[in-house]
């Protein structure tokens, strides 16, 4: 009986790469035709893992993308299982260049459009909700109280609002406002309060608090039409009375903002986080590039798209700098690096302690791997700008990033405080994030997460390595998920209600 060739059963994504992923199980003993040898399996190799395609000695840099993903810790026979008992994480020393691989996005022949909500500051939401914004987290419980009264049926009255979301958070106190956790809580608040999908506002404070209501709604555009209400608990009489007197002004608020309706407006107006979490050995070779040509498709439409997570793109930064349409749009992102790099040593850790047991599981083994594949979900447009978390993203300017965690929900909550107005989240092991007031798409890696959790994942990319779907298609089928969904489409994850809990402000500094 012939042997299996290689490339039937795992995906070598260079020609001078030292291992090739698994399509499917391999189990030990098998034997595969590569490069016009035998090579036979060691161990048993998971779909989604590595397997050595020649002998490898301890300390030997091993390549995966035409990049380094690590060094070899003992020696590694070919046929090998390449994983964390035997690849740990290489000395990194990038030589960095600015600009030297731009690669410029031709405008798109078509303009395509969405249905959206123009805003009077020029911006444009793909949803119409009424946010509770609580300035401190005093208020977080009564927020709720309020918002739960206007769930499922309730909102029957007004189909043309798109929910009503309490925002409350674990801070707003006990800091230093002027301190740097104490600006990022401030642009976060601030970035929800007059983010585009918020077309009505209730800011609810307790009354004492350091960063207070007047405080969060100097932040609204002096062109705002967001429809504006505070309270403050102590003033207003205590939780009942406040309770009752809040659901009395979204009344008010929901009764209004019913009367506004979606317009065609053109796809440069969408702003659009990317993100993954969940990852797997598949989501930098299906989900992610597919998402990165999505990206590109939205850039050549005059759209914004925003990286995140840098933690997880530490190791690839080199390539993202390549693209820097300047040296100071580079060196912005390093420095963004260096900080995180005195912030992790402080709390006693390096940024080399990611991936997580279950991205491990998945078949990722070192974050210089995992990066490789986080950074692809940015296509191949130039680098236009780097923000720090929760800057307002300026619209228009193609492809950019944003300094982040990689803890998701502190991520996406980054993102949309910015101004993103669709999220596109990658998964291969399967995430179930919502992100209030902006819609979620989920886009599944491989095709068994998304047949096992098919309630909470929107796309399926797993043909990709199937070979039933281009990478091309599954980026096209992403870019037009993203329009119908800006138009109004509910995603897997609003239709399970999820993104009330996951508004989770990123913490600095000391608390007092």
């Amino acid at each position: 009986m012939p042997h299996l060739d290689l490339r039937e059963v795992a995906l070598l994504l260079r020609d001078t790469d030292d291992v090739a992923v698994a399509t499917r199980e391999l189990p030990a003993g098998d034997t595969l035709r590569h490069d016009g040898h035998d090579l036979t399996v060691r161990t048993t190799i998971p779909r989604g893992h590595k397997i050595a395609l020649r002998d490898l000695d301890a300390g030997t840099p091993v390549h995966k993308y035409g990049q380094v993903i690590g060094s070899t810790t003992t020696d590694v026979p070919a046929g090998e299982h390449v994983h964390a008992h035997n690849l740990g994480m290489a000395a990194i020393d990038h030589e960095y260049e600015f600009g030297t691989a731009l690669t410029e996005i031709a405008p798109a022949a078509e303009t395509r459009t969405f249905q959206g909500y123009r805003r009077a500051d020029g911006r444009v939401g793909t949803r119409n909700m009424i946010g509770i914004v609580t300035s401190v987290n005093c208020s977080a419980s009564t927020a709720r109280m309020i918002a739960d009264q206007f769930r499922g049926p309730a909102m029957d009255a007004w189909p043309h609002v798109d929910g009503v979301v309490a925002l409350a958070h674990d801070s707003g106190c006990g800091m230093v406002p002027a301190s740097e956790g104490g600006q990022i809580l401030l642009r976060t608040l601030r970035g929800y309060a007059a983010h585009p999908n918020i077309g009505g506002l209730l800011v609810l404070g307790l009354g004492c608090e350091m960063i207070g209501v007047d405080t969060v709604l100097a932040g609204l555009p002096a062109d705002s039409d967001t429809l504006v209400e505070r309270l403050t608990i102590q003033d207003t009489g205590g939780v009942r009375a406040t309770v009752r007197a809040g659901s009395d002004v979204i009344r008010a608020l929901l009764d209004r903002l019913n009367d506004r309706r979606r317009e065609t407006v053109p796809a440069s107006a969408l702003v659009v986080g990317l993100n993954c979490g969940g990852s797997d050995g598949y989501s930098g070779i299906t989900a992610n590039p597919a998402l990165g040509h999505a990206s590109d498709l939205l850039v050549a439409q005059g759209a914004t798209t925003v990286l995140a997570e840098t933690p997880e793109v530490f190791g690839a930064e080199h390539l993202l700098t390549r693209r820097a349409v300047s040296k100071e749009v580079g060196q912005r992102l390093l420095d963004r690096i260096a900080w995180w790099h005195t912030y992790v040593s402080a709390g006693g850790g390096t940024l080399d302690n990611n991936p997580s047991p279950g991205n491990k599981a998945g078949g990722l083994t070192t974050i210089l791997e995992k990066s490789l594949g986080a950074v692809a979900k940015g296509g191949s447009a130039p680098l236009t700008a780097v923000y720090e978390y929760a800057e307002p993203i300026a619209t228009g300017t193609g492809f950019t990033f944003m300094d982040t965690p990689g803890y998701d929900p502190v991520s996406v909550t980054g993102l949309v405080a910015g101004g993103a107005t669709i999220v596109v989240f990658t998964t291969g092991r399967g995430s179930v994030l919502g992100g209030k007031p902006a819609p979620v798409l989920k886009v599944a890696t491989n095709t068994d997460i998304y047949q096992r959790m098919r309630e909470d994942m929107d796309i399926d990319t797993g043909g990709i390595v199937a070979g039933t779907v281009s990478l091309t298609d599954a980026g096209e089928q992403i870019f037009e998920a993203v329009l119908a969904v800006a138009s109004g489409q509910m995603t897997a994850s609003e239709d399970l209600d999820l993104g009330r809990d996951e508004f989770v402000p990123w913490q600095l500094g000391a608390v007092t």
